[in-house]
C-alpha cells in the first residue's frame, strides 16, 4: 500500500507516518521502482498501535518502550503492565490536580458578583496575589 493508503488505514496523516519513520517508530519502508514508499499489513498494524498508544497519552519514548516490550515474547507483559500503570498513575495525579484547580476556581467564580468595580473583583484579587476567599 502507499503512504496515503497506510495513513488512511490507521486514521493519521501522511506527514505523521513520515514523522514516525524519522523518529524510528516505523521501519524504513521498501521503495517501488519509481521511488514511492510501499507498506505492508504489518506496517498498518504497527501504525495503529502507535496511534492508539498516543491517543492514550503515551509519549514517543513510552511508545518506543512499548514496541520493544511487545517484541519481547514472554517477558514483555510485565514491562507493558508497568508502563501502563505508570501512565495511569500520571493521569490520576493530573486529574487530582485539575480537580483541585476546579475547586479553587469554583470558589472564586461563586464569590464574584459579576458586576461592580474591577478593584473589588475577587478573581482579579486572587490572581494578583491579594487575599481572596
Amino acid at each position: 500500500m502507499t503512504i496515503g493508503q497506510l495513513a488512511a488505514c490507521a486514521g493519521v496523516g501522511a506527514d505523521t507516518v513520515r514523522y514516525y519513520e524519522r523518529e524510528g517508530l516505523m521501519p524504513t519502508p521498501r521503495r517501488s521502482e519509481s521511488g514511492y514508499r510501499r507498506y505492508d499489513a504489518a506496517s498498518a498494524t504497527r501504525l495503529r498501535f502507535i496511534r492508539r498508544a498516543r491517543d492514550l497519552g503515551f509519549s514517543l519514548d513510552d511508545v518506543r518502550e512499548l514496541l520493544a516490550l511487545s517484541a519481547d515474547g514472554g517477558h514483555g507483559t510485565q514491562g507493558v503492565r508497568a508502563r501502563a500503570e505508570a501512565r495511569l498513575a500520571d493521569i490520576e495525579r493530573r486529574i487530582a490536580e485539575l480537580r483541585r484547580v476546579q475547586r479553587g476556581l469554583r470558589i472564586l467564580v461563586d464569590a464574584c458578583p459579576g458586576h461592580g468595580p474591577l478593584d473589588a473583583c475577587p478573581i482579579l484579587a486572587a490572581l494578583g496575589g491579594k487575599e481572596g476567599p
